[in-house]
């Protein structure tokens, strides 16, 4: 009878795993099918092409969303992993308990307050979008991502590592630097590979810092185009080749977003101290 009752339970949890997969698969499905068509070389190498004509590309996107990235990891990862060690050093203290607060508000902060927030600090200053301003607006989602692994990963790690470097003769900053970060470095990476998943998706802040842009561009002070702001403008239009353009750029998306995925997964497998 027990017997009976551990194969009916381990059948249904494996139901649960089933249907709670399905909805992504079938995800997966219609943005594959629908994109599949418009991927080909032109599709990566070409730029759009005016309303209406056949043909064009999403070189623009790719590019404004590889500019997008850069700059904002710039800007979130130094800070991220100094905040980190920061929270990880004061964890026990008043100090820590309230900026872990502040953190948690800054994560559940939703993406389009952040571009108006960012709008309103940077690009009414300058008095044109830019890409800068995007990358800040992403960083912003970034950042806290960033503080949350490298604090964990650090309480992961046995405090005797410090104690035996101390004991050697280190001082305590470089026994963080020199020891406790390289032992959290996999995952760290882990983080911000996720980070990156995580905004390379977002459009709601771009629709007001980076804006969009039809031309290719590498100055980050002028407006850029992004993979998400592309398939917000194309799927609002009314011609079909666009709407076309629209899912092959989703499935770019998807896929790019898989890719950090499997190798942040691929990386917390060692995500291990071992001694």
């Amino acid at each position: 009878m027990k017997v009976l009752k551990d194969r009916i339970f381990k059948l249904f949890v494996i139901f649960c795993s089933l249907t709670s997969i399905l909805p992504l698969l079938f995800i997966f499905f219609t943005i594959f099918k629908k994109g599949i068509t418009s991927i080909n070389l032109e599709f990566f190498i070409s730029l759009p092409k005016p309303p209406g004509e056949i043909g064009g590309g999403i070189l623009n996107a790719i590019v404004g969303t590889m500019l997008l990235l850069f700059f904002s990891s710039l800007i979130s990862i130094p800070l991220g992993i100094f905040l980190g060690i920061f929270l990880y050093e004061f964890r026990y203290e008043k100090i820590g308990w309230f900026c872990n607060i502040l953190i948690d508000v800054l994560q559940g902060i939703p993406s389009i307050v952040i571009g108006i927030v960012i709008y309103l600090w940077i690009v009414k200053k300058m008095e044109h979008f830019s890409a800068i301003s995007g990358a800040f607006a992403l960083s912003l989602i970034f950042l806290p991502i960033i503080i949350k692994t490298t604090k964990e990963t650090f309480e992961m790690i046995p405090f005797s590592l410090i104690e035996s470097s101390l004991a050697l003769g280190a001082t305590y900053p470089r026994s963080v630097i020199k020891v406790l970060l390289p032992c959290a470095i996999n995952g760290i990476l882990s983080g911000i590979l996720v980070g990156f998943g995580r905004i390379a998706g977002e459009t709601a802040p771009l629709l007001f810092t980076a804006f969009g842009n039809p031309f290719l561009n590498f100055n980050i002070l002028k407006p850029v185009s992004s993979l998400p702001h592309l398939i917000f403008t194309y799927t609002m239009s009314p011609y079909e080749n666009w709407h076309r353009k629209a899912w092959g750029c989703s499935l770019v998306l998807i896929l790019f977003i898989f890719i950090l995925n499997f190798i942040s997964k691929f990386r917390l497998k060692r995500w291990k101290v071992k001694f």
